[in-house]
């Protein structure tokens, strides 16, 4: 479906509602009054509340691959440390926008049994995303003699480490996740250095 300034309307009043209530607590109605149509105007641009919450999912996705290659091309020049570290708070900061975040944490851990199976769907699609990256950084990691760690325990302690501060931040005071995440990042990077 072709975005239309309408559609990213709908999208824009629906993530905070599909944030904060879910899927199941949000109504077509209540999106349509946020947007200020009636709700058989929605039926032009999406078919059900299902279509309109996957093709925000997707969107969503898109932007968070976006985000991930404008990190990697914005780091690019760093250190393998740097690299990593960075991600892993640029991560954070990305998913600590207060809709993002919530639908992130809503739909990941408690998806909707209507949408289960394309929230799972869209979770892998988006940690496949990060995967690529952190297995590039890794193998040049690798090379330069920065990391000595097996790849795959690399990747799965960082995603590991990932969703541990992720939930860290929201949690605690920014002081006290900057704290946690910097004493977690050196136990981590201890470790794979070797």
């Amino acid at each position: 479906m072709s975005s239309t300034p309408m559609v990213e309307k709908i999208e824009k009043a629906a993530l905070p509602l599909f944030a904060r209530k879910g899927f199941d607590g949000t109504s077509l109605d209540k999106i349509a009054k946020s947007v200020g149509i009636k709700k058989p105007s929605l039926y032009a641009h999406f078919d059900s509340k299902e279509d309109l919450f996957i093709g925000m999912l997707q969107k969503v996705n898109r932007d968070y691959r976006d985000f991930l290659k404008e990190r990697i091309d914005q780091n690019r020049n760093m250190t393998t440390e740097q690299q990593m570290y960075y991600l892993l708070k640029d991560n954070s900061t990305y998913l600590k926008n207060e809709d993002l975040g919530l639908l992130f944490k809503r739909f990941m851990l408690f998806p909707s049994l209507k949408v289960n199976d394309t929230s799972h769907e869209q979770f892998i699609e988006s940690e496949k995303a990060l995967t690529e990256v952190l297995i590039g950084i890794v193998k040049v990691g690798k090379e330069k003699g920065d990391i000595k760690a097996n790849e795959d325990q690399v990747i799965d302690a960082y995603l590991c480490l990932l969703d541990g501060s992720f939930e860290q931040l929201f949690y605690y005071s920014e002081v006290e996740y900057e704290e946690r995440l910097k004493n977690a990042w050196g136990i981590f990077w201890n470790g794979i250095k070797g």
